[in-house]
């Protein structure tokens, strides 16, 4: 008997943990590469049809006021470390072809964090956080698995950049035919099809779509019915390829039973490119993408370049509907982390705050501040629907914009309101003292004697001493 009570009181002990561990959810993370505002069906796009992301997102939660970094580094930097990337020197434009730096080794990343509350890690796609060397590679920063490219930009068909491959998996180089997109699709469903569904995965599926080059797949060249150019055409391709492979992933979610216990997460990592010189390496015609009324784009720290189409979806636990409270980027590693019950503690100290009552139901977020980025030549900060932003280089600019009266960033207040001027460039030189030095000015000032493009310096040998234990 007292056998028994001993037992029964263990059992007690031990219960509140395993059913924490049961309610963990699967997590897809799914990251589009330069998708503009209004390229997507669920915000109006009529060319491009797109009813897989047009159902998660009329059945989950639109996350309307989403920020992210404007440009594609900074904003991955951000999601992995829940931090601003001018703490790390990663905010100013991305990581170019001869690059040698990366995310720095010292930030603990969400896979990290995720990992050390029982999940298993997997990434399948673009990671554009440090190419030159394996101590960058998803592997060796938190991630069990790692299938696709290192660098930001490769051809769809080729998979290589600047002649070199750029396609790996588990850091060996892979060589096979096929588009990039629907390689990137079939394993995300080969990995869930052999994922044991009792333990929790995060699966970061982060799409190149629909960066440049702007290459599609003939059949989807053929069902455009726009009446845009070749571009336009293609870009659209790219997005209805990407539509069908997302289709295909909750499909296997379906089919493994593990639908209702998976929170979807889709968003964009800038907004959609307006300037031909920012579409990345490839040389384009035109620039296809559609931000809608928003202004700028990629690169940009006006609305166009960081306000992105955004939602979360989770079976009867995120309610369908739209949100407009402030949520950045830098939000989903405390977040995520949140629902898995996994400490932060060996995270620096983090910008973003858990937003969950946000994604989940539209209630309030929490966040009044949004850092749209700081850098030595440029600043924007947010502070309820007040925004500023202030340019530092000659011919230097100052615009002061109300969003909630003027979400189109059409109206400069800053004559009418210098006490707010004041104000907001008081803070952004206190993020200025605080902030790294840019790592790109350094690459950058290389290049004038070597060129910042051509040939990447990927390894193809592994070091045994940058592997994970």
């Amino acid at each position: 008997m007292k056998t028994f009570r001993i037992l029964a009181a263990a059992m007690l002990l031990i219960a509140p943990s395993a059913a924490s561990a049961a309610e963990k959810p699967h997590i897809l993370y799914i990251v589009a590469d330069d998708l503009g505002w209004q390229d997507v069906g669920f915000h109006g796009a009529k060319d491009i049809p797109t009813p897989n992301l047009d159902k998660l997102a009329a059945e989950g939660m639109r996350l309307e006021r989403f920020y992210v970094q404007p440009m594609c580094t900074p904003t991955r930097a951000a999601l992995m470390t829940g931090r601003y990337p001018f703490r790390y020197g990663l905010q100013t434009i991305v990581i170019p072809s001869k690059g040698t730096y990366g995310l720095d080794t010292e930030e603990h990343t969400l896979p990290q964090v995720l990992k050390d509350a029982g999940y298993q890690t997997e990434m399948i796609g673009k990671w554009h956080l440090g190419h030159a060397d394996h101590k960058y590679w998803p592997r060796q920063r938190g991630f069990d698995y790692h299938y696709g490219a290192v660098l930001g930009e490769i051809d769809y068909f080729t998979h290589s950049a600047h002649d070199v491959l750029d396609w790996q998996r588990d850091n060996k180089p892979v060589e096979e035919e096929g588009y990039v997109t629907q390689l990137l699709g079939a394993d995300a469903v080969k990995r869930i099809k052999a994922h044991d569904s009792a333990k929790p995965l995060f699966l970061y599926l982060a799409f190149t779509a629909p960066h440049s080059p702007y290459q599609a797949p003939d059949d989807y060249l053929k069902r455009y019915q726009g009446d845009g150019d070749e571009t336009r055409r293609a870009y659209a391709g790219q997005i209805m390829c990407m539509d069908d492979e997302i289709g295909k992933v909750l499909a296997a979610l379906e089919e493994t039973g593990m639908r209702k216990d998976t929170l979807i997460v889709f968003h964009s990592d800038n907004g959609g490119t307006r300037n031909a010189a920012l579409t990345g390496e490839s040389k384009v015609k035109s620039v296809p993408c559609d931000n809608g009324p928003l202004k700028g784009g990629k690169g940009q720290l006006y609305e166009g370049g960081t306000l992105v189409p955004a939602f979360a979806n989770w079976p009867g636990h995120v309610a369908a509907g739209e949100t407009k409270e402030l949520i950045h980027i830098v939000d989903m590693l405390p977040t995520l982390a949140g629902l898995a019950g996994a400490p932060t503690d060996g995270c620096k100290p983090l910008d973003g705050i858990d937003v969950w009552p946000a994604v989940s139901a539209g209630k309030p977020s929490g966040r009044s501040e949004i850092v749209y980025n700081v850098e030595p030549f440029r600043g924007a900060v947010r502070e309820g629907d007040w925004k500023l932003f202030w340019r530092a280089t000659l011919p230097s600019a100052i615009e002061l914009y109300h969003l909630a009266d003027d979400p189109n960033e059409t109206t400069n207040l800053a004559v009418q309101h210098p006490d707010k001027v004041g104000k907001f460039r008081a803070r952004i030189e206190q993020l200025a003292a605080e902030s790294a030095k840019p790592l790109f000015m350094e690459t950058a000032v290389q290049a004038v004697f070597s060129g910042i493009f051509g040939p990447a310096p990927i390894p193809t040998e592994i070091d045994p001493s940058t592997m994970e234990p």
